[in-house]
């Protein structure tokens, strides 16, 4: 298992970029935008991107999950005002978000993904006074399906056979707590989301992968906020969440269930590594080596934490009372 980076962009991706060589014309918002390319919705990308420039973002990057698109000199070609990074090796989603924040320059940027449905007047200049205003590691939107159902994308935190997941409900108000953004989507703020050090790129499976991230940030005393003013609709098919248990699953484990709050720190006391051995089926050296790095990760960022996850589900449970 490799190591649990410590900093933001501390996993070096090679990568080359295309573009980016003018600037957006009539910019109308100060907010960029990362587009993941997954392959869901390529069909629509010159559309997509089109309709991004007529917003008016500050800056657009468009990020593909592997290099095998051949056709991303000619969207360079006709869109010179857009960055676009192709990863020389595959890459997760977590990577892809990453690689773009390193990328951008805009205190918030609009995270989507090419099955997302573009149109004119997509953020309003009330949403950005009301909510981007840096208080946020993230703001989740509504989202509706193709047929313009709303989808369950407000997340609360449950256990569920001793693992901690998300419940969905499709119940949304204006500033609510979300767990985390579903499908990764949503406006970040830059600055929190590299304190937070990015997304871990050795939890490789995307739900667990996106829950290491958004449960820290509670952890650590940011938030993720909702609402219904700023909506998305899908233009393709929607994603299914995988939240099987598995090896990302031990990884995230470790670093947000397992870390106990004390005083004004945390910490992993030693019996949880019978807990862990337990559940990761691995020899009794491996587990320990696992255990003890985690360990050595969380006693660095002790004073990060403001809270343990039977602190969040406890004062999660009271909010919403």
């Amino acid at each position: 298992m490799n190591t649990i980076p410590s900093t933001f962009n501390e996993y070096q991706i090679q990568y080359t970029v295309l573009g980016g060589t003018e600037d957006v014309p009539s910019v109308k918002l100060p907010i960029a935008v990362i587009l993941l390319n997954t392959g869901i919705g390529g069909l629509y990308r010159a559309k997509i991107l089109d309709n991004l420039i007529k917003n008016g973002f500050c800056s657009i990057v468009s990020i593909d999950k592997t290099d095998d698109n051949y056709n991303i000199e000619d969207f360079a070609r006709l869109s010179p005002c857009v960055k676009f990074i192709v990863p020389h090796t595959p890459v997760s989603v977590g990577d892809m978000i990453n690689l773009g924040m390193a990328e951008v320059e805009a205190e918030n940027v609009l995270v989507i993904n090419d099955s997302i449905h573009i149109n004119s007047m997509l953020i309003s200049h009330n949403i950005i006074e009301k909510y981007v205003n840096g208080k946020n590691v993230c703001l989740v939107p509504r989202l509706v399906n193709a047929q313009r159902q709303q989808l369950p994308v407000r997340f609360s935190p449950i256990v569920e056979n001793a693992v901690l997941k998300a419940m969905p409900s499709a119940l949304i108000s204006d500033g609510v707590p979300t767990l985390y953004p579903f499908d990764f989507v949503g406006i970040y703020n830059k600055e929190r989301f590299i304190k937070l050090g990015g997304f871990d790129h050795t939890i490789t499976t995307p739900y667990w992968q996106k829950m290491d991230f958004f449960v820290r940030a509670w952890l650590w005393g940011d938030s993720v906020l909702m609402t219904p003013l700023f909506q998305l609709a899908y233009d393709d098919v929607v994603s299914v969440e995988n939240s099987t248990p598995d090896k990302s699953h031990l990884r995230f484990f470790l670093k947000n269930c397992a870390p106990k709050f004390a005083g004004n720190r945390c910490y992993i006391p030693i019996s949880k590594f019978f807990q862990y051995k337990n559940r990761s089926g691995s020899t009794f050296s491996e587990a320990y080596k696992h255990f003890r790095e985690a360990r050595r990760w969380v006693e660095k960022n002790k004073y990060r934490f403001k809270q343990d996850v039977s602190m969040l589900l406890t004062s999660w449970g009271e909010a919403i009372k």
